[in-house]
């Protein structure tokens, strides 16, 4: 039996309940630059919680689905913030730490939404895990400005950004020479204006987020954060052995840390863009450079988010929790099923360490059509091993970075990334990665996350080839008595339980539940 899509792929025309009004779902979801939106009842997606640091530069764009005429309002914005009506975007500088509640508000005229939203001002940023989409399993080293905003402008138009989509993630092949009045790192000549096009990613109420890395050479062959010279000159670049925009023709011969480190002057330079967000990518992670990056960013003018790259060392794991917002737990993601289960086998030890501020990051999300920079294709995954890739992902707090070509979507794929019940898994405020439920058998694998409202997500998966049923105990979940089951990919109550619940999970497939405890 194949795993049930998602309502809008198997109804044509779907009707799903929200807030008290009846939301029509069309089964067609139209190219990136056509997509036609449907009011509906308005529904306020993404996290409840939002942290900054005082001073800097704040934007929030509320992400709310009800299609065109909705206008926005909050309640309870501390000073220093305003919110564009129109837009939802709220932007502004808070000067005082301390946390503010606030109330969301979006309307239309079908009905009214609302959300209680949390502003926390201190020294933590990235309270829930980023979402947003990275360039490098779209384009690899083909990236290019005209691409970056043509994603840009596909998150948008799709509606993505509307379920809470944000950060639209520079990866490797952006750079050029040192210059500018730092000496940080210029682009290359596939990128004319950075800060043009972060500004204008900025305006769609999205994040951008850019590579480096503190090797002098990127994985890519592009320069890195550090030189053999004072001035911050590359070898490849001073002999000529370089395509024109300057990646080394013999690579790997500096993946290692030079002599003089350009950290500061890089900041400076990503401080004048405009970025939101650093992929800062070498192998190992180690906690010397870690921490020069983190304080560097810790004293900073804007609040970048902090990722490590790539393959964390378990037994640095509480100097990255200290440190960094996010850490690869793995080597790099391909679409298959082996190489999604590799994964997961990794996670049970890494989830002590993750919660708000500080995330596991087991790789982006390979869905939808990718290409590495050429020959895009459908992802290998079959459509039950995408429902067990994003599940898990959701159920273990991970940052989820689409792969794919935004302007590609499928309606299944779109489906599978714009389910709000799965992804408020994910964007739970209290920020509690799942843990594997012992007695479970290798092939029958459950996850267990407890959430913010007291309720628990839980993941029965099926890494066989065949289908099976598996059974959770109350026991197991530390509770007892009654409960209430939901299914979160089916959008449907399966109805009150005590003790355990059980389901017939498909071959390499999930069902994913929310349990809520009767009291």
């Amino acid at each position: 039996m194949m795993r049930f899509y998602h309502y809008s792929v198997i109804a044509g025309i779907g009707m799903v309940l929200l807030s008290g009004c009846i939301a029509v779902v069309s089964q067609n979801i139209l190219p990136a630059t056509a997509a036609v939106p449907q009011t509906t009842c308005p529904r306020i997606n993404g996290p409840a919680v939002y942290g900054c640091r005082p001073g800097r530069p704040f934007q929030y764009a509320i992400p709310a689905t009800g299609g065109p005429g909705l206008t926005f309002s909050a309640r309870g914005l501390p000073e220093g913030l305003t919110l564009d009506r129109s837009s939802g975007i709220i932007t502004g500088r808070i000067k005082i730490a301390g946390e503010y509640r606030v109330t969301l508000s979006a309307v239309n005229a079908i009905g009214q939404a609302e959300k209680v939203f949390n502003i926390v001002v201190g020294n933590k940023i990235g309270l829930t895990p980023p979402m947003g989409w990275n360039s490098w399993n779209c384009w690899g080293i083909e990236v290019s400005q005209a691409k970056i905003m043509r994603a840009a402008k596909a998150m948008k138009t799709t509606g993505l950004s509307e379920h809470g989509w944000t950060y639209v993630n520079i990866d490797d092949g952006w750079q050029g020479r040192r210059g500018g009045r730092f000496n940080g790192i210029q682009p290359n000549a596939k990128f004319t204006d950075m800060k043009k096009l972060a500004d204008e990613i900025h305006v769609l109420g999205l994040k951008i987020g850019i590579y480096a890395t503190p090797w002098i050479e990127t994985f890519g062959g592009h320069i890195g954060g550090s030189s053999d010279t004072v001035q911050g000159t590359y070898e490849w670049i001073e002999h000529g052995d370089c395509n024109q925009n300057y990646r080394a023709n013999q690579r790997n011969c500096f993946r290692r840390i030079g002599k003089y480190l350009f950290l500061d002057q890089d900041v400076r330079q990503w401080n004048e863009w405009g970025i939101d967000y650093l992929k800062y990518d070498w192998h190992p992670i180690d906690v010397i450079h870690t921490r020069l990056a983190a304080e560097r960013l810790q004293h900073n003018e804007r609040d970048i988010f902090l990722s490590l790259s790539y393959g964390a060392t378990l037994a640095h794991a509480p100097e990255y929790a200290a440190l960094a917002n996010s850490w690869r737990t793995t080597g790099d993601i391909v679409d298959t099923w082996t190489s999604i289960i590799k994964i997961a086998n990794q996670q049970q030890p890494w989830c002590a360490w993750g919660g708000p501020g500080h995330w596991n990051d087991p790789d982006m999300l390979l869905v939808g059509v990718l290409g590495w920079g050429e020959h895009p294709k459908p992802t290998r995954l079959t459509p039950d091993e995408q429902y067990y890739h994003f599940s898990l992902w959701c159920l273990l707090a991970a940052p989820l970075l689409l792969g794919c070509d935004l302007e590609k979507l499928d309606p299944f794929t779109f489906a599978l990334i714009t389910n709000d019940e799965v992804i408020a898994i994910d964007q739970d405020e209290a920020g509690i990665p799942a843990v594997r439920i012992p007695g479970a058998t290798e092939q029958q694998v459950i996850w267990a996350r407890r959430l913010a409202d007291g309720a628990l997500a839980v993941g029965l998966f099926n890494a066989g080839d065949h289908p099976t049923k598996i059974i959770v105990h109350w026991k197991d979940l530390k509770i007892s008595g009654k409960a209430q089951v939901r299914d979160l990919w089916q959008h449907q109550d399966r109805g009150q339980y005590g003790e355990s619940f059980n389901s017939t999970v498909s071959a390499h497939g999930v069902v994913l539940v929310k349990i809520t405890p009767l009291r």
